[in-house]
């Protein structure tokens, strides 16, 4: 199968075209925020030592807490951990706003939530381990990369940032608790 972004080369160099953006709805967050607010959600992480996957969504120029979630994929297969906290968000705020939030994950989003993220139009989307971090971590996943499905929504305006406190997000899932 071949990707969008190759078959725009391929037909006469449009490959502007299928990146170009527009600008970012956010304003610059500092990188100190942004490892404050991955604290928090590696926080949420720890409520759940055998699938720490932890999410909270961030209004940015405030810094309040919009919602939390923590993986629960016991009790429903799509109950990650972002597909929760929106799930907290929308009860809490209505399904409105999603522009002017971050969503601060502990693992790079599958490409569910992604997706659902992208939907949505949230803001931003920030991730401590990538999810060869989590296949390292005996954790299987679809290798489908958040930024593939980025790429393959040219509507979408949000910001994507991987790797915030990664050796910590990491240390999280090595330690996981491996038997209920």
């Amino acid at each position: 199968m071949i990707s969008r972004r190759a078959f725009l080369a391929s037909v006469g160099g449009l490959v502007c075209v299928a990146v170009a953006r527009p600008a970012r709805t956010l304003p610059p967050i500092a990188m100190a925020r942004h490892e404050a607010f991955m604290r928090l959600a590696i926080a949420e992480g720890r409520k759940n030592p055998m699938w720490p996957f932890g999410a909270v969504m961030v209004q940015p120029e405030s810094g309040e807490v919009m919602a939390r979630g923590v993986n629960d994929s016991q009790a429903d297969p799509i109950l990650h951990g972002e597909i929760v906290c929106m799930q907290d968000y929308v009860r809490r705020h209505g399904n409105r706003g999603w522009a002017s939030l971050v969503l601060y994950t502990t693992a790079e989003p599958c490409p569910m939530c992604m997706s659902a993220l992208v939907w949505a139009g949230i803001g931003g989307v920030v991730y401590g381990t990538s999810i060869e971090g989590i296949n390292r971590a005996g954790i299987r996943q679809i290798e489908i990369k958040a930024n593939a499905v980025v790429d393959a929504s040219p509507f979408y305006k949000g910001m994507l940032l991987g790797g915030v406190l990664q050796a910590e997000t990491d240390r999280l899932f090595m330690d996981r608790r491996k038997t209920p």
